[in-house]
């Protein structure tokens, strides 16, 4: 089948022809539609996961997948062929993944079914970022009127946050460039935009001259925005910063990890169905063009790109 891959640590992710999978016992096979790129794909294929998570070279690129189970292993009972699902592939040696023609996960992986009026378009730009988002939020449990200040607003993850802290009542402080990036986080719920290469501190404290009651980090620098929190404040951080580093603040902080189960996918799912969420996708790639979105990524993104796969 044809994929994108690395072919060893730090080797730039190239498209090649791999073997096809084959489901083993309690596996299905996916005949992928579609997936994302993710911050995670970035630093797989930078080598940054050598010490952390075992390889098996070629890996095939991407985390997330959408698409028709088109066959299953022994003992299966939970999926059958023609079934639509969407998910998230993370089993170990790396090896497996969603920039291919097929992906093989475990049955009771991080796999769920597509309801009725969720496409694979969309299915495929959901787990890794909407679970990551769905993982921030509850660390820190906004409440109506706090005031959140998001920093790394404009990515994928930034776009689910903001949406959903809105709908919890909190108003929102985004981090985002003048111009396109300030409109687009504006849409997803912000109801404030700060300039991050500007003095950040300053603009927030004008709006918020007290400090603010929640700091979700996904970019910045983490103990400058710690210090614009109120007594007692939350933090939340995607980038492995929690109570530890900050033991001697009177903060309660959160190193968030996401992984997708099924009943955050399934609950993504229904939001989006429900039309209480949507996902901006800033542009589509084909799998000949993936190594490109590796490049686009790295520039910054507004919301997610895409990876369509015939």
């Amino acid at each position: 089948m044809r994929a994108v891959v690395t072919e060893n640590y730090g080797l730039p992710p190239t498209v090649a022809e791999v073997e096809t999978p084959t489901p083993g016992p309690g596996e299905v096979r996916v005949k992928v539609r579609s997936s994302s790129l993710n911050g995670f794909d970035t630093a797989l294929a930078r080598g940054y996961l050598k010490e952390m998570m075992e390889h098996r070279f070629p890996v095939v690129l991407g985390r997330d997948f959408a698409g028709t189970v088109d066959q299953v292993g022994e003992g299966v009972t939970q999926f059958a062929a023609g079934d639509n699902v969407f998910g998230f592939v993370i089993t170990q040696p790396l090896n497996a993944g969603g920039f291919g023609e097929y992906v093989v996960v475990p049955e009771d992986h991080y796999i769920a079914p597509m309801p009725a009026g969720l496409d694979h378009a969309t299915a495929g730009v959901l787990p890794l970022a909407g679970s990551a988002a769905l993982a921030s939020i509850d660390a820190v449990a906004p409440r109506q009127g706090e005031t959140v200040l998001v920093s790394g607003a404009t990515g994928g993850v930034g776009a689910f946050v903001l949406q959903l802290a809105a709908a919890r009542g909190a108003t929102i402080i985004a981090t985002a460039a003048s111009g396109a990036e300030a409109d687009h986080v504006r849409t997803l719920g912000a109801a404030h935009v700060v300039d991050h290469s500007q003095d950040l501190a300053a603009q927030v404290r004008e709006i918020a001259p007290n400090g603010v009651d929640v700091v979700l980090h996904f970019a910045g620098d983490p103990f400058a925005l710690a210090d614009l929190l109120v007594d007692k404040g939350r933090f939340a951080s995607l980038l492995s910063i929690g109570q530890d580093q900050f033991a001697d603040r009177n903060i309660t902080a959160t190193a968030v990890f996401a992984g997708p189960r099924r009943d955050q996918l399934e609950a993504l799912a229904s939001e989006i169905v429900a039309g209480r969420l949507r996902i901006p996708v800033q542009r589509s790639y084909s799998l000949d063009e993936v190594p490109q979105a590796f490049a686009d990524f790295a520039a910054g993104t507004l919301g997610k790109l895409a990876v369509t796969i015939d």
